[in-house]
């Protein structure tokens, strides 16, 4: 035998049957920090600083190969000149 037994109320009304804690104060404080934190972390966002950190980046990249390249040019020519240009 098979019964079936529709309830209607309200989520705040099964949580309270159901012996569940309110957790709406915990929720309310999470989503304010969090909106917070990304309000604050927007301003990194903005494509002048994405930009410029993108471009520092791939400068000293650039120049880390660069020494690189030519520190084992110098190692590999014995009588080759180490003046920088």
């Amino acid at each position: 035998m098979k019964f079936t037994i529709n309830v209607e109320c309200s989520p705040e009304e099964a949580r309270r049957f159901m012996g569940l804690p309110d957790v709406t104060p915990i929720n309310e404080a999470l989503v304010g920090e969090m909106t917070k934190r990304m309000e604050a972390n927007m301003q990194l966002m903005s494509p002048d600083t994405m930009m410029n950190a993108w471009m520092s980046v791939g400068t000293q990249a650039q120049d880390a190969f660069v020494r690189m390249m030519t520190s084992a040019a110098g190692s590999a020519m014995p009588g080759a000149s180490r003046e920088k240009p």
